[in-house]
């Protein structure tokens, strides 16, 4: 299944960015602003992995990092911080944090990064599972049950784009672009004609529809 992430940060711009750019890649996200929002749901939810800045309006991020190394020393912390000095870097991993990455950062070097620390804790960043549905980001193998599913090319980015938004409806427009391009010729029909492909793919023979539409909206994939 989908591993989980705990944002914790106080700039909600570059909250909602990290939030969108990791969603995109398939984890599972929540986000915190505060150091003791980010303790509750720690406990609550039990992230995979939690993202930390160090420069928190309630507690200090060392302080919130040394709580959930004493409560949940399985839990891997990768710390986001402005505070870039050596001295500094030593502090927060002699804390126990897993890493630690100076801001301003590039986007793909953290994704290789948690990409890593899961790997090292055991977690499976590359699958997306729903219900019986797996999908292998590496392998690029989807599976439902003990039945394994051919794609085409265009099937297996509409099938990966829906699971990596899970829950959320997205519209023909948002389809199209993602998985089309801006391509020339390509009218919105092309989505409700692969969404019947791969519905007959993925569903047929199933009683558990996973892949669904709002009217007036657009499509989306879930177990509800």
């Amino acid at each position: 299944m989908s591993s989980k992430l705990l944002i914790v940060e106080d700039d909600i711009t570059l909250q909602k960015v990290l939030k969108s750019f990791l969603q995109d890649e398939g984890f599972l996200i929540d986000t915190a602003s505060t150091g003791s929002e980010a303790l509750i749901k720690v406990e609550k939810a039990a992230p995979n992995l939690v993202l930390l800045d160090l420069g928190l309006p309630d507690i200090q991020g060392e302080t919130v990092l040394s709580k959930i190394r004493e409560s949940y020393p399985d839990v891997a912390v990768v710390i986001l911080t402005a505070k870039s000095q050596p001295q500094e870097i030593a502090a927060g991993l002699n804390l126990g944090a897993d890493d630690y990455l100076p801001k301003p950062f590039a986007a793909e070097e953290l994704l290789a990064r948690i990409r890593a620390r899961m790997t090292k804790n055991g977690a499976s960043p590359n699958n997306i599972q729903l219900s019986d549905l797996t999908l292998d980001l590496g392998k690029m193998a989807v599976k439902r049950g003990d039945k394994n599913i051919d794609l085409t090319k265009t099937e297996y980015e509409l099938l990966t784009y829906l699971l990596k938004n899970k829950g959320r409806v997205l519209s023909r427009e948002m389809i199209l672009n993602h998985v089309w391009g801006y391509s020339p010729g390509v009218e919105s029909r092309a989505v409700d004609i692969y969404i019947g492909y791969l519905r007959k793919k993925i569903d047929n023979g199933f009683s558990n529809k996973l892949i669904k539409n709002k009217r007036g909206f657009g499509y989306y994939i879930g177990d509800d």
